[in-house]
């Protein structure tokens, strides 16, 4: 386990911060309203999506945390505390210091830029506090709104990987985008 991790970040627009059981009935609010956005793409955001889920989630995210296993964070608004979605830090490769970033964006808020901030902050998360070198987003080669986040996050696309995702039971080909520490650098930083 990695000492000192911070728990909170933020760019004055959006925070990240890690889950808590305070958190269930506004998260699952925000599930709930984004149901017809997410159930294509996010096989745990399906109509009889109910609040034991959402707790039942925050339980194994905070277990995560714990473990080191994953850091799953909420996005939240810096100005009100609304919570306006998830993102997160998975299937970390300690050896090659890699991981997967995914994030969602609660419907009221997409086209906000909200996304494309909290994938920067846990960015900068997995590198300067998990000390990894390289984060991976793979996105279903149709999802084109998680396509354009990940590009304007910095991230490079690297291929249409075939067969890389499973949706709904189907077999699905992917977009693969990279972050690596560069990639966050100011231009004409270095």
């Amino acid at each position: 386990m990695i000492a000192a991790m911070r728990t909170v970040l933020g760019d004055g627009e959006v925070t990240i911060r890690s889950l808590e059981p305070a958190d269930a009935q506004p998260l699952y609010e925000a599930v709930r309203e984004s149901i017809p956005a997410l159930a294509r793409w996010l096989p745990w955001a399906h109509d009889g999506y109910a609040r034991h889920e959402t707790e039942e989630w925050i339980a194994s995210c905070v277990a995560d945390w714990a473990s080191g296993a994953s850091f799953p964070f909420v996005i939240v608004d810096a100005s009100t505390g609304a919570i306006l979605g998830g993102t997160g830090v998975s299937r970390i490769d300690r050896e090659h210091r890699c991981a997967n970033l995914g994030y969602w964006v609660r419907s009221a808020w997409t086209g906000r830029g909200v996304a494309t901030r909290a994938v920067r902050l846990v960015a900068d998360f997995a590198f300067h506090d998990l000390k990894l070198t390289r984060i991976e987003i793979i996105a279903d080669v149709d999802n084109a709104a998680s396509r354009r986040v990940a590009e304007k996050a910095g991230a490079r696309f690297e291929c249409i990987a075939r067969n890389r995702v499973v949706t709904r039971g189907r077999v699905r080909d992917a977009a693969v985008y990279s972050l690596v520490p560069a990639d966050l650098e100011p231009a004409g930083a270095g």
